[in-house]
C-alpha cells in the first residue's frame, strides 16, 4: 500500500510539472501586440488644385522718346498707379518628401481682374486717357518646406509671367487712340502654409511677389506710332488653397 502512495505522488508531481512547463511555454510564444499608431503624413506625390484670393499691381508706363508726339507726354515722363482686384486659378504639382523636408515643382494659371485709368489733363480736362491692365498670370517654381506631421511650411521661387495691356485715348491737339498687348517676363518668391486634412486632401494660405521686364508698346495716333516702356513694377498676391494630392506609400510608425 505504501508504495503505491509513493507511486501516485509521483505521478502527481510530474503532472503539475509539466503544466507549469506548458504554461511557460505559452507566455513565451505568445505576446501581447504592440499599440497601432496612425501612420504619419506623407508629403510626396502629385497634386491638382485650385485657388483664390486677391492680388496688387504696380502698373508703369513711361514715353521712351521714340514716335509721334502724341499723348501729351514728354520723352521720360509718364505714370505710376496702384490697383488691386479679385484672383483664382489653378495649380499642379510634385512634392517629395526626405525625413521632415519636403522638396517640389509646381505651376500655376491665374486670372486676374487688376486694371486701372490715369487721365492726363494738361491741355484740359478729358485730354488724354491711358488705360491699362494685368489679366493672366502665370507661374513655375520650384519649393523647399519642412513638414511637421500634417503642417508644412515652405518657401518658393522661379519664373513668372503676365499678360499686360497698354492703351491710350487723346482727344485733344495731335488726336488719336491705340493700344498694344505684350507677355512680360519676370521672377517670382513666396512663402505659405499647408495642411494635409486628410491623407488626400490639402488646404494652405500663401503670398507671394512678382517683379517683371520692361516691354516696348507702340500706341496709334494721326502722326504715327507713340511708345512707351511699360510694365507691371510688381505684383503681389494671397490666395487660400485647396489640393488633391494623389495616394503616396503609407509612411507608418510603432
Amino acid at each position: 500500500m505504501r508504495n503505491k502512495l509513493i507511486a501516485a505522488f509521483a505521478c502527481t508531481t510530474a503532472l503539475v510539472s509539466t503544466g507549469a512547463a506548458s504554461a511557460a511555454d505559452l507566455g513565451a510564444r505568445y505576446t501581447k501586440a504592440p499599440a497601432y499608431v496612425e501612420p504619419l503624413f506623407n508629403w510626396t506625390g502629385f497634386y491638382v488644385g485650385g485657388h483664390i484670393g486677391g492680388a496688387w499691381t504696380n502698373e508703369q508706363f513711361i514715353n521712351n522718346g521714340t514716335g509721334a508726339a502724341f499723348g501729351d507726354l514728354l520723352p521720360g515722363e509718364g505714370y505710376r498707379q496702384r490697383n488691386s482686384g479679385v484672383m483664382g486659378g489653378a495649380q499642379i504639382g510634385y512634392n517629395w518628401q526626405a525625413n521632415n523636408y519636403v522638396f517640389g515643382v509646381e505651376g500655376t494659371i491665374s486670372g486676374l481682374d487688376n486694371k486701372g485709368t490715369v487721365v492726363n489733363t494738361v491741355f484740359g480736362a478729358g485730354d488724354d486717357v491711358f488705360s491699362w491692365r494685368a489679366n493672366v498670370l502665370a507661374t513655375v517654381v520650384g519649393r523647399a518646406g519642412f513638414a511637421v506631421q500634417n503642417n508644412l511650411f515652405y518657401i518658393k521661387g522661379g519664373y513668372a509671367g503676365v499678360n499686360n495691356r497698354l492703351s491710350v485715348s487723346d482727344t485733344v491737339g495731335v488726336s488719336g487712340s491705340g493700344g498694344q498687348t505684350h507677355w512680360a517676363n519676370g521672377w517670382t518668391v513666396g512663402a505659405g502654409w499647408e495642411y494635409g486634412v486628410t491623407r488626400n486632401w490639402i488646404v494652405g494660405l500663401e503670398y507671394n511677389y512678382a517683379a517683371f521686364g520692361s516691354q516696348t508698346y507702340q500706341l496709334g495716333g494721326t502722326a504715327g506710332n507713340y511708345t512707351f516702356d511699360a510694365k507691371p513694377r510688381d505684383i503681389q498676391w494671397a490666395v487660400v488653397r485647396a489640393s488633391y494630392k494623389f495616394d503616396a506609400p503609407v509612411i507608418a510608425r510603432y
